[in-house]
């Protein structure tokens, strides 16, 4: 038999409950602030040497025309590669950072909502490192070296380190981003938004809309944009065999037919 519903808070209980979620949430902040601080004082006797690794993709390429990158601001030498070290804290500390926001939103899930949240976290970060990987050692050579090869005749390409930063930083969060299409795939069918059998029939339209993204994302050439929508379909199509293999369609029409009277929890829906 389900418990009874438990009684409402009265007012005081209420505020000091939602004074101790704010202090809680301060507290999980500073944590957060301090673990990024951390990695960035780690990583700055190092900056020069990492934004080294960045570029070479890029210098790479130059180097076979006899060019080499430029830093046309007073401060770029030293800014450039401080950007990067903070960039690099934060995708370091992304895991961290997550393990914080899922601390402090847990205990207020229900016991099914965390047996699915919980294994999508680790799939979104896993996604997204993957993403970022992808671009760096596959995209990247082949976009810089058509782009090298592209300049017209007598044009020397020397790259400035600030703008060359924020063009790998973009396309880091582009392709990491990209990569999280299983995971938004996955949960659309989860919720009852589409059904897996309506995302297989718009295949034709989802192809396009991915190639336009692509080019909005992607420098203005058909190297990135191809190598950008390419594994954004097939990611597409790997997230609807998940949702094959993970989702029956009798939940998918549960969810469709669900009585909205059966979405007010109670006190045994609770952990």
């Amino acid at each position: 038999m389900s418990k009874d519903p438990a009684p409402p808070l009265d007012l005081d209980e209420r505020e000091q409950t939602f004074v101790s979620h704010l202090k809680e949430l301060r507290d999980r902040l500073i944590r957060s602030i301090l673990c990024l601080a951390i990695v960035v004082l780690v990583l700055m006797p190092i900056a020069n040497p990492l934004y080294e690794w960045v570029s070479a993709p890029m210098m790479e390429q130059m180097s076979h025309v006899g060019a080499q990158m430029i830093a046309t601001e007073v401060a770029s030498p030293f800014l450039a590669p401080f950007k990067f070290a903070c960039f690099l804290a934060v995708m370091i500390s992304i895991p961290y950072l997550f393990y914080q926001l899922w601390a402090f939103v847990a205990p207020g899930l229900y016991r099914h909502e965390r047996r699915l949240a919980l294994p999508l976290l680790l799939s979104t970060i896993g996604l997204f490192y993957l993403g970022a990987a992808f671009a760096y050692f596959f995209v990247f050579p082949v976009i810089f070296g058509f782009l090298t090869a592209a300049a017209p005749e007598g044009v020397t390409v020397m790259t400035d380190i600030s703008k060359y930063l924020d063009f790998v930083i973009v396309m880091f969060f582009a392709f990491g981003a990209a990569f999280e299409i299983p995971v938004v795939t996955f949960m659309l069918v989860k919720s009852g938004v589409v059904s897996r059998a309506d995302l297989v029939a718009k295949r034709p339209y989802v192809v396009v809309v991915v190639f336009i993204v692509a080019a909005l994302l992607t420098p203005p050439d058909p190297v990135s944009q191809t190598l950008m929508a390419l594994p954004m379909c097939l990611l597409w199509e790997i997230g609807l065999l998940f949702c094959k293999w993970f989702i029956d369609e009798e939940d998918e029409d549960d969810d469709e037919a669900e009585d909205p009277t059966a979405l007010v929890p109670t006190a045994a829906d609770k952990p």
